[in-house]
């Protein structure tokens, strides 16, 4: 069904949403090593992240995409169906 209100992924206030929920998290991450940069918002409305740090080789870290990221992610921003890890960028 087609909805009026459908969302633009490269929308400033959207991604400005998503960054300020990761900018709460970020503190904790960064306690243990590690954080977090959003690489993209794809048009299915799924956040891909990039794991840095220690987050990028933690063997708890899909745990805590899904049970802290991306529960904070949605809750913050609803209309973000899932979150996803990505690789890091070619330097």
């Amino acid at each position: 069904m087609a909805d009026d209100t459908t969302l633009d992924p490269a929308d400033p206030a959207l991604r400005q949403r998503i960054e300020e929920t990761l900018d709460a998290i970020r503190p904790y991450l960064m306690a243990d090593g590690g954080s977090v940069r959003l690489r993209d918002v794809t048009d299915d409305m799924v956040v891909e992240l990039e794991l840095l740090g220690a987050c990028g080789t933690c063997p708890m870290s899909m745990m805590t995409l899904r049970a802290g990221i991306e529960q904070a992610i949605r809750r913050a921003v609803p209309e973000i169906t899932r979150v996803e890890a990505v690789a890091p960028a070619a330097a």
